[in-house]
């Protein structure tokens, strides 16, 4: 692999952020697992030793560090471990920066601190029963009643739907005259109308609750409303691109784990008494999954790069997302392929890895719709051609 661009600080960070899911995070994740919920202290103890929300300013709780190649690290180490179903960057970068791009600073100082140290859980609510990518086709609606809003409707398939003690709930405001104008409501544990549905058992991702949650007649203080209240599909919009780099590197860091175990195993198990690593037909499909996996790996540490520097597109976000989760979901295949029949197996790493990877080619937008974003873009007059 090429040389990749992280700092001494950073390299010192991934230290002590691997050593913090060694003791804390790996010893509990079977248990969750088998209940099929986080412990609220994962949160709680990443929050305590810094580890939750970077980008908050100190006032906040956070070390006030907005480079995404901390995320990233923790993204990356996370998946080292095979802990992707404990939502934390969910909540620390995917959800967080909505409160403070979009709050007021009461809000900031009202919810940021307690996200920070992990006391207050974070969950964002678009998805409903009868529309996913399409956000134009929610239902959900809140009515402005002067002093309050008052919203009603239905979410599905949101993360951390349990644990949560603050949802972002997106909901049209003006649903007869405008489909495009909507609302970004700061739902709270415990207000009158709102109630979670069942923990939704789930193909992979068993530690990760994810729910229905219900809403009816909510009054939703004015002073719950992130930003305009007809705005809220621009705000969705602006942090598609950084959700999108969120799943791209996700997807990646599973690639690589997936390609690691795929490697050791076939270095140990023996075929007709030679090692199956020796068979040409698994030399030829390693290294053509080790050179797919190394150029992502470039491409997508380029978008952060650029993401730093304020220059990543939406469009190239949806290849980032596209293209890894793709790969992802490759190399989960083959890994079982030459794991064989042992591949089928739970007790084996790869054979978790494989069910887990299937939802990344639908969530944060399904393949389908990047290459939608992708092609109107190189069919539009914002074009450029390779050799201007």
């Amino acid at each position: 692999m090429l040389p990749r661009n992280f700092t001494e600080e950073q390299n010192m960070f991934r230290s002590a952020y691997r050593k913090f899911l060694e003791q804390e995070i790996e010893p509990n994740i079977e248990r969750w697992r088998e209940q099929g919920i986080v412990d609220r202290e994962a949160f709680t103890k990443a929050g305590e030793q810094g580890f939750l929300m970077i980008w908050p300013e100190e006032q906040y709780g956070g070390m006030g560090e907005n480079d995404f190649r901390f995320e990233q690290i923790i993204i990356e180490e996370t998946s080292r471990i095979h802990a992707g179903d404990w939502a934390n960057t969910l909540h620390s970068r995917l959800v967080g920066p909505y409160i403070s791009r979009f709050g007021n600073d009461e809000q900031k100082e009202r919810f940021l601190p307690k996200c920070a140290s992990g006391e207050t859980i974070l969950a964002i609510a678009m998805t409903e029963p009868d529309a996913g990518s399409d956000l134009a086709g929610m239902r959900a609606n809140a009515k402005d009643m002067g002093d309050h809003w008052l919203l009603n409707g239905t979410k599905t398939y949101i993360t951390n739907g349990i644990n949560s003690d603050v949802i972002i709930v997106a909901a049209k405001t003006d649903p007869e005259n405008n489909p495009y104008a909507v609302g970004l409501f700061l739902i709270e544990r415990g207000m009158e109308g709102f109630e979670r549905g069942r923990n939704l058992k789930k193909m992979g991702m068993k530690a990760q609750d994810t729910a229905e949650l219900f809403f009816t007649d909510v009054r939703v203080p004015k002073e719950n409303v992130l930003g305009d209240a007809s705005k809220g599909f621009i705000y969705l919009m602006e942090g598609l691109a950084e959700e999108r780099l969120i799943g791209a590197c996700g997807f990646l860091s599973g690639a690589q784990r997936a390609f690691e175990v795929t490697r050791e195993f076939t270095m140990q198990r023996k075929v007709f008494g030679k090692p199956l690593s020796k068979m040409q037909n698994t030399e030829f499909k390693m290294a053509d999954l080790r050179t797919e996996i190394d150029i992502a790996q470039s491409f997508v540490d380029q978008c952060v790069a650029a993401h730093n520097q304020g220059l990543l597109t939406s469009e190239d976000a949806a290849k980032a997302k596209l293209y890894t989760s793709e790969l992802l979901c490759k190399m989960v295949d083959e890994g079982v392929q030459l794991h064989g029949g042992a591949g089928y197996m739970d007790e084996y790493p790869i054979s978790r890895m494989y069910s887990d990877a299937r939802i990344t080619r639908i969530f944060a937008g399904s393949s389908e719709i990047m290459k939608l974003i992708i092609g109107r873009d190189l069919y539009s007059d914002k074009f450029v051609s390779f050799f201007e």
